[in-house]
């Protein structure tokens, strides 16, 4: 019986994951320019976790979430996302108490959602993401949108699009929820089961609902943006001035609520235009959450911060045309004929591997010929060759494959002569 797979997962084989380290290298090193530091946490945390967080209407927490039960009958979940993960950390290990404050992190690794698998969306997915915890100046809002941005533009990205919108404070919140309801109520028995129970419990999670978005009662559904508030009017005024300051692009969209319940205020979404790119066009989002730490046990503090999907990230770079520079190539490749000279080769390969080079050697008694092959397939910078006669004179043979030339001498000199070329 052979073994598959599971359904909405997949293998990076060697070729793949040259491509993913150049993506993580360049966010990485995004990161420490922004001033971010990595936070790693557990890939399953308590499930109230996220359902106290995250939000019990939301179709993450009622539809998606990988839960079991441990043997000490707690019940635990596969992190479906990174925020609330992060946020826990931020209580727990008391990081409010930090003098510098926003504090400032960043994270990479797997999330899990049971979703229909599909181009782009796997049950198992990687995230990197960045929390700002500790600051409600709209200037980090502009800042989190302005990294979001420079994770795609970083790798050659072009054809994208930056969407925004505000979702208010508290009392904005309030009074647009109240609002929709008076408005879709008299439409409830045409809309799907699912919105039928948001209109109860998140009336505007209505907004971002794939099956009714073109019931008639979406087109002309109240808008978030003519009850905000003075204050989070001016908030978003603010943002959008700061993105007007750096010269990033946008358009405003009242209809975007983000599929996350701990959200406030600012609210947005990356998209990626290029053709062919697919039906789903979102390739990452986030958000201000003002209430989520209190909401999980900590001080009244408030947050912002974004996600994005790598796998989605390669198949836009995939749409543009776009590859990453991923060649295997080596420095040198020893190349031994014979019992000593296998024994020499051995060595050689141990002091140029410590001393900083890529260095390859054959493990299969191949012939001269193939191990040649074998150098060239893996664009070798050198071919050192030692032989029977090579051993009886403690010499090597150096050949530079670019142009042929080659000098032979002694074994113990071969490091320095590479360090040196010839």
């Amino acid at each position: 019986m052979n073994i598959h797979i599971p359904r909405g997962t997949e293998d990076l084989l060697p070729e793949q994951t040259k491509t993913w380290q150049i993506i993580e290298d360049t966010l990485k090193q995004l990161s420490e320019r922004y001033h971010y530091h990595e936070i790693r946490t557990p890939m399953f945390e308590r499930t109230e976790l996220f359902q106290r967080g995250v939000g019990d209407t939301t179709d993450i927490v009622q539809k998606e979430m990988y839960t079991f039960t441990d043997r000490g009958g707690r019940s635990l979940t596969l992190r479906p996302e990174g925020t609330a993960s992060v946020a826990r950390s931020y209580v727990q290990n008391k990081m409010h108490g930090n003098p510098e404050q926003p504090t400032k992190l960043y994270y990479l690794g797997p999330m899990f959602r049971y979703e229909r698998p599909q181009q782009g969306r796997t049950r198992q997915f990687t995230q990197f993401g960045i929390e700002a915890i500790g600051s409600a100046d709209p200037a980090i809002d502009a800042e989190v949108i302005a990294f979001a941005m420079d994770c795609y533009q970083d790798l050659g990205l072009k054809s994208l699009k930056l969407v925004l919108n505000s979702l208010g404070d508290h009392e904005s919140r309030e009074a647009h929820r109240q609002a929709l309801v008076d408005h879709f109520k008299p439409h409830e028995d045409e809309l799907c089961s699912d919105c039928q129970m948001r209109l109860e419990q998140n009336p505007l999670r209505l907004l971002d609902c794939k099956v009714d978005q073109d019931h008639p009662s979406m087109q002309n559904a109240p808008s978030i943006l003519d009850y905000l508030n003075d204050y989070s009017q001016q908030y978003f005024i603010d943002v959008k001035k700061h993105l007007d300051a750096m010269g990033i692009d946008y358009v405003v969209d009242d209809a975007l609520v983000r599929g996350l319940d701990y959200y406030t205020h600012t609210a947005f979404e990356i998209m990626s235009e290029a053709d062919g790119f697919g039906s789903i066009t979102t390739l990452s989002g986030g958000g201000r959450y003002n209430g989520l730490i209190q909401d999980i046990g900590g001080p009244e503090i408030s947050g912002i911060g974004f996600a994005l999907s790598i796998e989605r990230l390669i198949m836009a770079l995939e749409a543009e045309g776009i590859s990453l520079d991923s060649e295997d190539e080596l420095d040198c490749y020893v190349i031994t004929m014979g019992d000593e000279a296998k024994f020499a080769g051995s060595k050689l390969v141990y002091q140029l591997r410590k001393a900083g080079f890529i260095v390859d050697q054959d493990y299969l008694d191949k012939k001269m010929k193939a191990q040649f092959k074998a150098a060239d397939r893996y664009q070798a910078s050198y071919a050192i060759v030692i032989g029977e006669s090579e051993i009886e004179q403690g010499v090597a043979n150096i050949k530079r494959l670019e142009d042929g030339e080659q000098k032979t001498i002694a074994i113990d000199d071969v490091k320095a002569q590479i360090e040196q070329g010839l």
